[in-house]
C-alpha cells in the first residue's frame, strides 16, 4: 500500500494522485495539515530518506526560514517536534511503500513505486507479437 502525503493547493500532489489513480494504484492519501503526523511515523519517514532531512524538509521554504534554525543543529527530537507543529516545512508529495521512498513529483521516478514484479513481466510482455508494440515497444528499445 502506498502513503500519499500531500497538501491542498499542491500542483505535483495533484499530478501524483491522479498518476496513481490512472495506474490502479491503490493509495491512503494523507493532508499533512488535516492529519497530526505521529512521532514514530515522521521518524520512519526520515528513516527512509537517502540523504537525512535534506531529501523531506524543504529548507528554502518560507516556514523554515521563519524558524531561525540550522537543521543541522537539531536532534531527531526537535526535528520531530519542529515538523508536528510545522508541516508546510515538509516537501510534497511524500510518497511510501514498502520498498520506494519518493519526493516531489517526477514522471520516472514514481514509477518506482509499480511492484518490481509487475514491472519485469510488463517489459517481458512487451514484443513484437503484441499489437502495441510499433507505439510503445519501439519507444522503449529508443530510450534504453
Amino acid at each position: 500500500m502506498i502513503i500519499l502525503y500531500t497538501s491542498p493547493g499542491c500542483a505535483s500532489c495533484r499530478k501524483a494522485k491522479q498518476w496513481l489513480k490512472d495506474n490502479d494504484m491503490k493509495f491512503v492519501e494523507k493532508n499533512i495539515f488535516t492529519t497530526i503526523l505521529k512521532e514514530d511515523e515522521i521518524r520512519y519517514l526520515l528513516q527512509r530518506t537517502e540523504n537525512g532531512t535534506e531529501d523531506i524538509i524543504s529548507t528554502r521554504s518560507k516556514a523554515f526560514r521563519e524558524l531561525n534554525k540550522d537543521v543541522n543543529d537539531l536532534s531527531v527530537r526537535e526535528l520531530v517536534d519542529i515538523i508536528q507543529k510545522n508541516p508546510s516545512i515538509l516537501k510534497r508529495p511524500i510518497m511510501i511503500n514498502e520498498s520506494s521512498f519518493v519526493v516531489g513529483y517526477d514522471d520516472d521516478e514514481i514509477t518506482t513505486l509499480v511492484p518490481a514484479k509487475l514491472r519485469l513481466t510488463v517489459r517481458q510482455a512487451c514484443n513484437d507479437n503484441c499489437p502495441n508494440y510499433p507505439i510503445c515497444g519501439k519507444v522503449r528499445e529508443e530510450i534504453s
